[in-house]
């Protein structure tokens, strides 16, 4: 059975606080709204993760919790320090702890849009794919036949969508 990556930035963070740490910052209205929509647009497209790599900054999770209610789903989550402003060598390296079958990892720029660019066979002709943008989500297909052995550049993109591109 073939693996799949859903390769995430989280949503839309609220700046409302600057006594906050950034790890502490929670998502605003829209962040909280695009990703429910994105976890919605995984499920029309039949993308259903069953294990969920989350960076541990605030943010990150409640987009995982709004994905995940979108979905109308719970996969098995695991809550991964290393995810924090990770370079993309470092995600690359956290990816091959998978387990999953269909694994949705978020994480944060600049690192995941570096590593959706490195990962990518060939990156989709998107405009804003480079940039990454917040709620950008990427579905790769794996080049290969294990998490462990997983390498850049091997992957073919199934899907890549934005929040306000997203028909649901």
């Amino acid at each position: 059975m073939t693996r799949r990556l859903i390769l995430m930035r989280h949503a839309k963070s609220s700046w409302d606080d600057p006594r906050l740490d950034d790890i502490d910052r929670s998502l605003n209205a829209r962040g909280q709204s695009n990703a429910k929509t994105m976890g919605a647009w995984l499920k029309a497209q039949g993308y259903f993760p069953d294990q969920a790599l989350v960076s541990v900054a605030t943010r990150a999770q409640q987009t995982f919790e709004r994905v995940a209610q979108g979905l109308g789903m719970q996969p098995e989550l695991r809550v991964i320090d290393g995810l924090y402003l990770a370079s993309e060598l470092r995600i690359l390296q956290e990816l091959k702890k998978a387990t999953g079958q269909t694994v949705l990892l978020i994480a944060h720029n600049p690192g995941i849009g570096e590593f959706a660019a490195r990962f990518a066979q060939n990156p989709p002709a998107h405009g804003d794919f480079l940039r990454y943008p917040t709620c950008a989500t990427t579905v790769f297909e794996l080049g290969a036949a294990n998490w462990s052995e997983v390498r850049f550049g091997d992957n073919p993109v199934l899907s890549f969508a934005i929040p306000r591109e997203v028909d649901i």
